[in-house]
């Protein structure tokens, strides 16, 4: 290999692997893999192949080229295949005549109606555990080489880094989205008349910001504030939040203090200041005429907006112990009715659709 070639290669090594460790979503890590190894190995395709830790199963998480999304769901038995008798023997292997070698199996091949011709194909380890396979296919010029296997080998250890960094923030968060939601269930506990309330929030929520095609991180915000929307409820007092009936002036005053409670909470915790917009602003009004700042149309932060709709609607079609909950459709129709000044029109009109396609039933 020429020294201004070996250099290019080392040059984009260093650029992926930066790439690659980028991230902590684990959809990015793989396709990133998967995108340097195909133009670092100068390959038709590759597939990232991770181990179904139940079943022991090898499965193409992500697989490029031509044929590669017939792969995604794919998968392949403890010992099957090239991919899966490095998995079982935790060694590399370079195979430049597929179909001469009798590990290689066809069922990926006729499935996708790819053809397979030469596979360099290394274990991925994590901590010495084996946890998956990356594996180039066909070399679009001559055969795989020992270069080839360095630079595959090199970028198996980053992503084995890449992916066991992302495991743990996913756990991470899991295990905070799961504590505020039973901080959230807690404090339902007080009203056995709301009990599921913050969940089917957080799923309307949910719904109506993916038919207005949120960004995922927008998606994120949105799920923990309506998680989180009540939360200030912790400052009201029982005879005020349980009361049967209406609420007086006062009691309703001391009543919208939730809003305001839940964001002089959550001010405390600097990684939830994005939260905090959806939290204290998901009873203002379009119009103006909410609570706690009257603030107006676009002035409300969007994910307010869209807790609003979720809030009220669940509110309306939740039986009490003093009336019935409304019809979906009774409750839409409310909706629509207070579009434009209750509620963002755009944001009824979102969950309407939805409802209209099929995505939406009445929780309980």
């Amino acid at each position: 290999m020429d020294y201004d070639k070996k250099l290019r290669q080392l040059e984009t090594f260093i650029n992926v692997s930066s790439l690659i460790n980028s991230t902590l979503d684990p959809g990015e890590i793989r396709e990133r893999t998967i995108t340097a190894l195909t133009t670092l190995l100068s390959s038709a395709a590759g597939s990232l192949l991770l181990i179904d830790d139940e079943t022991g199963e090898l499965f193409f998480e992500v697989a490029t080229g031509e044929k590669g999304l017939k792969l995604k769901r794919f998968r392949l038995k403890t010992g099957e295949g090239i991919a899966g008798w490095v998995a079982q023997k935790g060694e590399p292997v370079i195979v430049n005549d597929a179909g001469a070698d009798p590990r290689f199996s066809q069922k990926a091949d006729l499935r996708s109606g790819f053809v397979t011709k030469s596979i360099i194909c290394v274990p991925v380890k994590s901590k010495e555990k084996i946890i998956g396979v990356l594996q180039g296919i066909n070399k679009n010029e001559g055969i795989f080489t020992a270069d080839d296997m360095e630079l595959i080998t090199s970028i198996a250890d980053q992503v084995a880094i890449a992916i066991e960094n992302a495991r743990l923030y996913v756990e991470l968060k899991e295990a905070f989205y799961a504590t505020a939601g039973a901080l959230a269930e807690t404090i339902e506990l007080r009203d056995p008349y709301t009990g599921g309330h913050t969940k089917r929030v957080m799923n309307y929520s949910i719904i109506i910001g993916s038919y207005m095609n949120l960004d995922k991180d927008l998606v994120e915000k949105l799920r923990l504030a309506a998680i989180l929307h009540d939360i200030g409820k912790i400052g009201v007092r029982d005879a005020i939040l349980l009361k049967q009936g209406g609420l007086n002036d006062e009691e309703f005053d001391k009543m919208k203090m939730h809003a305001h409670f839940g964001a002089e909470i959550l001010g405390r915790i600097k990684q939830l200041k994005d939260v905090i917009p959806g939290v204290k602003d998901h009873h203002e009004r379009i119009d103006g005429k909410g609570y706690p700042a009257g603030l107006k149309e676009s002035a409300i932060p969007l994910i307010a907006r869209i807790i609003s709709v979720a809030d009220t609607f669940d509110a309306m079609t939740t039986d009490r112990p003093y009336r019935k909950g409304l019809s979906l459709e009774k409750a839409f129709e409310e909706l629509r009715k207070g579009a434009g000044t209750q509620f963002d029109l755009n944001v009824v009109e979102a969950f309407f659709t939805a409802w209209k396609e099929g995505e939406l039933t009445l929780e309980k």
